[in-house]
């Protein structure tokens, strides 16, 4: 069972980890990490907590994400990894200030319909997909044109996609841990601001 009550999260923002002691003072929540929980989630709870800005639900088992989840408006950071969904919901897109986005450990995840739905998000600045299996990347990339930065550690890849490399606001893209071969790494020639790394 997990502690209810709160680690050091940035600075001295805390970090609630149980709902029901979240829910006591949900006015002052801004970080809740429900990771390895199975929440049943109600509209009416989720709407207390106007201050949230981080949400983790990471290895939750969700196969569908709770819709309640979109009605949190000043959400900066959510993290959806580890769960057995295979699409993200059109409704995600209602997530205005998002800037942060995890969906690591997401073997079953329809890239290409994912990211459809996250080139919508008006804020997004930082996307991870670590440990997806991800082999080929989708030749929709190129949407997600406001990122940042782009993680793709632990996944398949033998190659720099690259359709990434056209993303003009791209400032890192994470391949460490990828099976790219020596030589394609040894003879890659660093273009623009964007920096690639692959240990």
């Amino acid at each position: 069972m997990l502690l209810p009550i709160l680690t050091n999260g940035q600075g001295d923002m805390q970090t609630f980890t149980s709902l029901q002691e979240a829910l006591k003072a949900p006015e002052k929540v801004v970080r809740l990490d429900l990771s390895n929980q199975e929440i049943d989630f109600s509209l009416e709870t989720l709407q207390q907590f106007k201050n949230m800005e981080y949400l983790s639900l990471r290895n939750d088992k969700l196969v569908n994400i709770p819709p309640e989840i979109f009605e949190l408006n000043q959400l900066k950071v959510l993290d959806l990894s580890g769960n057995e969904f295979t699409e993200l919901p059109p409704e995600l897109s209602r997530l205005t200030q998002l800037e942060e986005l995890y969906l690591n450990d997401e073997q079953k995840l329809n890239l290409t319909q994912s990211i459809d739905v996250i080139s919508q998000l008006p804020n997004l600045r930082s996307l991870h997909l670590e440990n997806d299996h991800i082999s080929t990347f989708p030749e929709n990339i190129f949407k997600l044109d406001k990122l940042e930065y782009l993680y793709l550690n632990e996944n398949e890849l033998m190659e720099i996609p690259q359709g990434v490399m056209k993303m003009n606001q791209l400032k890192l893209i994470d391949l460490q841990s990828n099976p790219i071969p020596p030589p394609i790494k040894n003879e890659f020639k660093q273009e623009g601001n964007t920096i690639v790394r692959f240990w």
